[in-house]
């Protein structure tokens, strides 16, 4: 507790290996907080100043937190195709207004195995017209891979962008059947 009786913010943070690279993931006490692609020690160091400077607490590394091992189970279960839905606590601190409420959609209306255009996901939060803005949402993603930005795809039929870079986009979308595997 801190002074005034409060309970200070702790945030915990791993590294684990997945198929598609590296994965770093930070957790509070309310839930996973955020997901990092490709987390090299450059990538992480910039991730959990983010987070320190967001949430106003350094990021301790934890790999055997339990605020983190329910999230890694189930991130190795999706991994293995045993998992289509993530049952985790989300702390939704890092990002707000309409973005937080497309992810919301999102991780609650776009099931595994399926896409969503990012004009139609406009449409289902009451904008309709503001694909652009979905996207600027989904690219803002800090929980990707449990919050499905990469089930976000173009209305032409285009796979869109993704943070995690096209390839990675590529895996989770054929792991879950959406493509066909990559042969190389």
């Amino acid at each position: 507790m801190d002074s005034h009786g409060q309970y200070e913010q702790q945030v915990v943070w791993a590294v684990v290996g997945t198929d598609i690279g590296p994965l770093m993931l930070a957790a509070t006490r309310d839930g996973l907080v955020s997901v990092v692609f490709h987390a090299t020690e450059k990538v992480r160091e910039t991730a959990l100043d983010r987070v320190a400077s967001r949430l106003g607490t350094e990021p301790v590394e934890a790999p055997d937190s339990p605020l983190l091992a329910e999230a890694i189970r189930q991130l190795e279960e999706y991994f293995a195709g045993a998992r289509h839905d993530f049952e985790l606590p989300l702390d939704w601190s890092l990002i707000s207004g309409f973005h937080r409420q497309v992810l919301r959609e999102l991780a609650s209306g776009v099931p595994y195995g399926s896409v969503v255009g990012y004009g139609d996901l406009a449409g289902r939060v009451g904008q309709p017209g503001a694909a652009q803005a979905v996207g600027m949402a989904m690219g803002a993603n800090p929980l990707p891979v449990v919050v499905p930005c990469h089930r976000v795809v173009e209305s032409d039929g285009g796979i869109g962008g993704f943070g995690g870079g096209l390839e990675t986009k590529r895996k989770l979308l054929a792991l879950e059947g959406v493509l066909p595997e990559p042969l190389f």
